[in-house]
């Protein structure tokens, strides 16, 4: 199975988020809108926006799991992440990403090691996850780095080919 075949919703509920993404590249994220690390946003809507003509999307997967960081409803995520960073790229509907009720999206993607080895359970909000276009996880990055830092862009690039 690759993580493109994974049920999961958009944030307005509608089935089928992943359906459009075999053939291309993508940054999956899990995010939050009260995190320090918010502002993360504005580089990966840059990355969506100059990447998507070759075949590129990030997809957010917005998570309440951290400090309760994710708080609101769908309607208002969708307007925080527009009107404060013009996000286009899709999200999720609100998941676990760890723990009892994971999805069993991220259960594939934690065992996905990063640079340092780390596999496992998500450690905070905006883990990032470099995907081929076959599905296939081919990277994967700690809350804190950054997602247009070299390293995440040579990975997105070398995914794109």
């Amino acid at each position: 199975m690759t993580v493109y075949q994974h049920n999961i919703a958009t944030l307005d509920g509608t089935p089928g988020l992943l359906d459009s993404l075999p053939g291309k590249a993508a940054l999956f994220v899990n995010v939050a809108s009260k995190c320090g690390l918010t502002p993360q946003y504005e580089a990966m809507e840059a990355l969506h926006e100059k990447l998507a003509p070759r075949g590129f999307s990030v997809v957010g997967f917005p998570c309440n799991q951290f400090l309760g960081q994710e708080p609101g409803s769908a309607d208002e995520i969708a307007e925080f992440c527009s009107s404060t960073y013009g996000v286009t790229f899709p999200l999720s509907e609100k998941v676990d990403v760890n723990g009892a009720q994971q999805h069993p999206l991220f259960a594939e993607l934690n065992a996905v090691a990063d640079g340092d080895g780390h596999t496992g359970d998500i450690r905070w909000n905006f883990e990032k996850f470099v995907v081929a276009p076959d599905g296939h996880v081919v990277a994967r990055f700690a809350p804190t780095t950054a997602p247009d830092a070299p390293e995440v862009i040579a990975a997105i690039e070398s995914a794109l080919g």
